[in-house]
């Protein structure tokens, strides 16, 4: 057994399926004998109803749901806007034929229909009405859905004396508008790079872009290549790769007057159209006080991931750009809150199964990366890495592991590390910090505890952590009685 147990809280988040919202619904293609695809033929039969017959069919959407969501003739709008290509003559139908092909082409979406886990918690922005003794959180979490598709949701609440956690009850979930940000042109060069894309015909195509250059500038400079190349299979392939990475880099914004638990970040660009997973949340102090929120997920479409960054001061609007660098290239990377020796600092396990430092003079491009803890116990020989980002301490960088022992056991660990030099290791936990409890071990994925984060308030370490990949649970312990452990050992 551990020398020193944590405490669980009670406060539990499980998956809740009424979180819904609402997304775009496009059938499955298929070619036909008049030439006209799936979706051309479904607006063609609508189209052909009658007037009493839409209007008893619009009757009957707004009647299953009109409740379940506001100004529910507007998504019903946006939802006509997808597929008004499609339709010969637009601006001849009605709105209420408008909002009925709409809600052909939109469905509801439960954010957590299979899992609500693997949380990180975080200091919140605005302070204001927090309690003598009480420190205002944010805290972040995977939501997963239909398809297995994770999302990014918030939380709000306080911690309080003694590692209390109480959350607020959150609010209607709402997706942000997306809008394409401006493209450093040696970053992006970089990264295409990296990915295998760095053709001749590429390099043509960024020497023609200016230093910053838009989605826009991107389009232009692409249509311009096939006019001039044609459209081969290597300009193909050009076309496709700098859409990918473009695509994949984007902002969000939400609306002034929502809550912060209402905001999602759902799915958006290529490289996450299978989801947005196990955000690191870090509320990162640069030296002249600036505070930026940042966290590292990992995008996936499917087939294969790519490191991805968030970043926001006010979690109101948000951007998201693929992180890059050969030593960027593998899940669980988290970010030191401050830079060391003015270059950032980040933990990864780039071999798949052990600790590494990461070092960089910019935050989306890491190069190099140094090993400082292999698996060592028994209940860890499979794989470690870490479980949020590194917490300071007056004894060292705190940071808690994740590890992986027989029969795909996981649970949390901890080690420290030096303050000056964290590629050294101070001292380390010979059993684990917090394991699977009987009431945690059944789920999606059982035998597992698995965080993203935690937080020191009032002396005590505060652990957010997903039970099997199914819920999520707050334990603390003292912050001094396990640092006295890991500088014993």
């Amino acid at each position: 057994m551990a020398a020193i147990v944590p405490t669980r809280s009670d406060v539990r988040l499980v998956p809740d399926p009424r979180r819904i919202v609402v997304k775009t619904y496009l059938p499955a293609d298929h070619s036909h004998h008049d030439g006209k695809g799936r979706a051309e033929r479904l607006i063609d039969r609508i189209l052909a109803m009658s007037p009493s017959e839409v209007e008893g069919a619009l009757d009957d959407v707004r009647l299953g749901f009109g409740a379940r969501h506001t100004h529910l003739d507007g998504i019903l709008h946006r939802g006509f806007s997808l597929v008004a290509h499609l339709v010969s003559a637009p601006e001849g139908i009605s709105d209420d034929m408008r909002r009925l092909i709409g809600a052909y082409f939109l469905h509801e979406y439960s954010l957590e229909g299979a899992a609500l886990t693997n949380p990180s918690i975080v200091a919140a922005p605005d302070q204001a009405g927090a309690l003598p003794g009480t420190l205002r959180v944010v805290v972040s979490l995977r939501a997963v859905g239909e398809g297995h598709i994770s999302s990014i949701e918030f939380r709000t609440g306080t911690v309080g004396p003694g590692g209390r956690v109480e959350l607020d009850q959150p609010g209607v979930p709402t997706i942000g508008a997306r809008r394409p940000p401006m493209f450093d042109n040696e970053l992006f060069g970089a990264k295409l790079h990296e990915i295998g894309a760095g053709s001749a015909l590429v390099q043509e195509v960024m020497g023609s872009l200016s230093e910053r250059f838009s989605m826009g500038d991107l389009e232009e400079r692409l249509a311009w290549l096939e006019r001039s190349e044609g459209f081969t299979t290597e300009v193909q392939h050009v076309t496709q790769s700098m859409h990918w990475l473009a695509s994949s880099n984007y902002e969000l914004s939400f609306a002034e007057g929502s809550d912060l638990s209402q905001r999602v970040l759902f799915p958006s660009g290529p490289s996450e159209s299978n989801g947005m997973e196990d955000a690191r949340l870090v509320r990162f102090t640069e030296p002249d006080g600036l505070v930026v929120y940042y966290a590292t997920y990992t995008a996936f479409d499917g087939f294969s991931i790519l490191p991805q960054l968030i970043e926001t001061t006010d979690f109101l609007n948000f951007r998201i750009a693929s992180l890059n660098g050969p030593a960027a290239r593998n899940k669980g990377i988290a970010l030191f809150p401050r830079r060391i020796d003015g270059r950032y600092a980040a933990l990864a396990r780039s071999d798949g199964e052990s600790n590494y430092l990461m070092m960089s003079d910019n935050v989306r491009f890491w190069h190099e990366a140094e090993r400082f803890q292999m698996p060592r116990h028994p209940w860890e020989l499979m794989q470690i890495g870490n479980a949020g980002p590194p917490i300071e301490t007056e004894s060292g960088w705190l940071v808690l592991t994740h590890a992986v022992g027989p029969m795909r056991r996981y649970v949390l660990g901890a080690v420290l590390l030096d303050l000056d030099d964290p590629s050294r290791l101070i001292g380390s936990l010979r059993q684990p910090l917090l394991a699977p409890t009987e009431s945690e071990r059944d789920g999606y994925v059982p035998n597992v505890v698995y965080s993203c984060g935690s937080i020191v308030h009032d002396g005590e370490l505060v652990i957010a952590y997903g039970t099997s990949d199914t819920s999520a649970g707050f334990a603390s312990v003292s912050l001094d009685a396990l640092l006295g452990e890991l500088t014993r050992h």
